[in-house]
């Protein structure tokens, strides 16, 4: 049974850079697509990026592009969400998920496996 764990979550001003881990026990994390999702206090919960089992091929909502870098390590069981230029708006539970399957997407409800969460806050 996969189980994900995030770390690297906290309190930073506007403007600055935090990395979020995705560490995997029980299975292979190279098996699944991954995903980070957020959500913030009255909304629901969304994709931010994805990257797919084989290839590694990254994707990114619109708000986040440019500011943002998923990536894997396979030898370490670990998958990564760099955040730079963080905003206010980026303040939220990021979760982190896999889905045994090449394609990574953006709907929560196709993921099979889920993190407890790693709170973000961005605010001066």
């Amino acid at each position: 049974q996969l189980q994900l764990v995030e770390t690297g979550g906290g309190l930073v001003q506007p403007g600055g850079s935090l990395r979020l881990s995705c560490a995997a026990s029980g299975s292979t994390l190279a098996y699944y697509a991954i995903g980070w999702f957020r959500q913030a206090p009255g909304k629901e919960r969304e994709g931010v990026s994805c990257i797919t089992r084989s290839s590694g091929t990254t994707s990114y909502i619109d708000s986040v592009k440019g500011r943002f870098t998923i990536s894997r390590d396979n030898a370490k069981n670990t998958v990564y969400l760099q955040m730079n230029s963080l905003k206010p708006e980026d303040t939220a539970i990021y979760y982190c998920a896999a889905r045994p399957y090449v394609a990574c997407v953006f709907a929560p409800r196709v993921y099979d496996y889920w993190g407890q969460g790693t709170q973000v806050t961005v605010s001066s």
